[in-house]
């Protein structure tokens, strides 16, 4: 009998806990055929000719939001962009009311990114368009996650069996829930450090994720460092001293780095806090894959449309 080929045609993206781990490999080696177009000098073919995508983000973005409008025309949709600061949001629109309006403009699929949890499965409870979850509150960000582990697997030519530690502000930080939920079912081993005032408790109940008090412990030997963004804008203070007194105790630096395996892949989400989480020098430097992500970030957004609006099929 013939197995069933694997589609996620019509499907919403909104948290990686949703998806298979052979689901995710399906969105990773669609990526490999995506980001070969990247590299063409006509960045054009017809795979989503017809579709038409609205990118709604009720928060700022340059990577996310860039990415995702590249990814939908690069594939030939028709792609609008719509922001808080430009739309009748200001107005006093409400959330429900946006997404009906769009949904009667005849759209395909809504990319969205909104400050509060659970956004993005609402969206996709009330109107009848693929949602895309660009980030809803600090719960999800499933296509970081997913182009992390692209990125990953293009360096060190696999995921199964590799260390990771993830530092810093997990309190505050949609994509290392979702790296979480990733890289587990991918196989990897997940290590964990920060201030714990930045460490929600739900991290020492995980299966197969390690806490340590100290960064030295976590970054001891890993294959992969993701360093986490302070992100102050989330915080009411008193969760640390300092930026100096974080930087001097959590960020990642030369004499840190020392400590993982010499082929060590550094990322990054974006933007960064030079000097506080990280270093400059580790930064920019010679184990940085933090460029690539952005790249990366592209095909893994290519391939989310070829495979919820059309099941895979390419023109």
């Amino acid at each position: 009998m013939e197995q069933k080929r694997l589609s996620l045609r019509g499907r919403n993206v909104l948290a990686l806990a949703d998806f298979s781990a052979e689901e995710i490999r399906l969105i990773l080696d669609t990526a490999k055929e995506m980001k070969n177009i990247i590299h063409r000098d006509i960045k054009k073919v017809p795979t989503l000719r017809g579709k038409s995508i609205v990118t709604l983000f009720y928060e700022p973005s340059t990577r996310t939001r860039t990415s995702f409008e590249l990814a939908g025309k690069y594939l030939g949709a028709d792609v609008v962009n719509i922001t808080a600061g430009s739309s009748s949001i200001v107005k006093g629109e409400s959330l429900r009311d946006t997404l009906y309006t769009i949904e009667a403009m005849g759209v395909d699929a809504i990319v969205m990114r909104h400050k509060a949890e659970g956004a993005a499965e609402y969206a996709s409870r009330v109107v009848s368009p693929v949602i895309l979850n660009a980030g809803d509150g600090a719960h999800a960000h499933p296509s970081q996650a997913l182009l992390n582990l692209f990125t990953i697997e293009e360096n060190k030519g696999r995921l199964e069996g590799l260390k990771v530690a993830i530092l810093g502000d997990v309190l505050h930080s949609r994509v290392a829930r979702s790296d979480i939920q990733a890289m587990r079912k991918m196989g990897m081993e997940v290590h964990i450090a920060g201030p714990k005032t930045l460490l929600p408790r739900f991290l020492y109940q995980e299966p197969g994720v390690v806490v340590h008090e100290r960064i030295e412990e976590a970054i001891q030997d890993a294959d992969v460092i993701e360093v986490l963004r302070i992100q102050l804008e989330r915080m009411k203070g008193g969760l640390f001293p300092t930026t100096r007194e974080y930087a001097r105790i959590f960020g990642l630096n030369p004499e840190r780095l020392k400590l993982a395996k010499d082929d060590v892949l550094v990322l990054h989400p974006g933007p960064m806090n030079k000097g506080w989480e990280i270093s400059p020098f580790v930064a920019y430097g010679d184990n940085s894959a933090i460029q690539e992500e952005v790249q990366n970030g592209v095909a893994i957004r290519m391939a989310l449309y070829t495979l919820v609006l059309t099941g895979g099929k390419q023109a």
